[in-house]
């Protein structure tokens, strides 16, 4: 990729060639000092106000072009002026006072035929026209260059919000289509667990019911949460609720260990939120494929970094249908990703599963 010279620098090489072109033919030129040697340098110098005065430093050139050695400074300052496009009518009453400075001087002071001033006159006015011609089509070129990256950007930005506005139509019909499906299943669970709790004798059975219903209940508020639909208490998914996963755990029937350390420690929402979807994965992947197994989760802070990990031991029977892999782990990974962690999980030494993550603080 080619490296842009500053500005300050590629305006000082500019201005070095925009006066030491003109002074160079000036003094290749001069025949001793006169007149025209002083009128070349004044208007010369004039250059340096091109920039901000361009009038300024074509009038400074108007003495020096009827003193026979202005040309060359003239040329530039004419540049600049079709360079700043002040209009067709300014530009050509400005090369007016150029050609008469240039053409009335040679007229008075030789004496020629009329073919020879019919060609005079016409080099004067080309050489009037031409810079200044030039300097015009310079600046309408870098206005179109600069409307046409505007056009651009505007189109891709259009075409961005299209593509956002169709995505957004897109996952609106999916929240639509998976709260209306999937709620209304998520919805029965709830009302058939209450009405086993409701119906049953025996304690045991109730509370597994009650347990049922209320992991029904929050599942559906999840489920709208994620979906951005309103309606429906939604659990909180932080670090403060770690503990109560782990005693939902326990309640239905898993050997949990949980070692939290992490007092004192305020995390980003979405660190927290991965955090707590880790230790929820590596909990439900031990209840199904582990079933009975031992289960230890570890949250703690290691100096910037917050590890989680969540291992279980080896199952002593494997149920059926539990081997395979679903898509949890892709997406928890993408989730830790996102939050700017890392996740691994590999099997143990001793048969079991190990899930950690990594998380910054910060």
């Amino acid at each position: 990729m080619p490296v842009r010279r500053p500005e300050p620098l590629r305006r000082f090489g500019w201005d070095l060639l925009a006066l030491g072109i003109p002074l160079l033919a000036l003094l290749v030129a001069q025949d001793g000092w006169g007149f025209p040697l002083v009128a070349g340098l004044v208007a010369t110098a004039g250059l340096l106000l091109r920039r901000r005065r361009a009038r300024t430093a074509l009038v400074l050139c108007l003495p020096a072009l009827s003193g026979g050695l202005g040309w060359a400074a003239s040329w530039v300052a004419l540049y600049r002026l079709g360079r700043t496009r002040p209009g067709l009518l300014p530009l050509g009453g400005w090369a007016v006072p150029v050609v008469l400075a240039a053409l009335v001087p040679v007229l008075v002071r030789e004496s020629l035929g009329v073919r020879d001033v019919v060609l005079t006159a016409a080099f004067v006015l080309v050489a009037t026209a031409a810079p200044l011609a030039v300097g015009a089509l310079v600046a309408l070129r870098a206005e179109l260059a600069g409307s046409l990256r505007r056009l651009t950007t505007a189109v891709d930005r259009e075409s961005m919000a299209r593509a956002e506005a169709a995505r957004a139509e897109e996952r609106a019909f999916i929240a639509r289509e998976i709260h209306d499906a999937v709620g209304h299943h998520v919805t029965l669970l709830a009302f058939e667990a209450a009405a086993l709790g409701v119906s049953t004798q025996d304690a045991r059975t109730a509370a597994a019911a009650e347990r049922m219903r209320g992991l029904a209940q929050q599942a559906l508020g999840e489920m709208r949460l994620t979906l951005g639909l309103a309606g429906g208490q939604v659990h909180r998914t932080g670090l403060d609720a770690v503990p109560a996963l782990v005693h939902r755990a326990r309640e239905s029937g898993l050997r949990v260990e949980l070692d939290d350390r992490v007092d004192g420690v305020d995390p980003p929402a979405a660190v927290q939120r991965a955090v707590y979807r880790v230790v929820q994965e590596g909990l439900t992947n031990a209840a199904k494929h582990a079933p009975g197994a031992p289960v230890r989760v570890d949250v703690r802070v290691r100096e910037q970094w917050l590890e989680v990990s969540v291992v279980n031991d080896a199952a002593v029977h494997r149920p059926e249908g539990s081997a395979g892999a679903g898509s949890g782990l892709a997406g928890l990974c993408e989730r830790v990703a996102t939050a700017g962690g890392e996740l691994t999980s590999s099997p143990s030494a001793d048969g079991g599963f190990a899930l950690h993550a990594v998380l910054p603080v910060q």
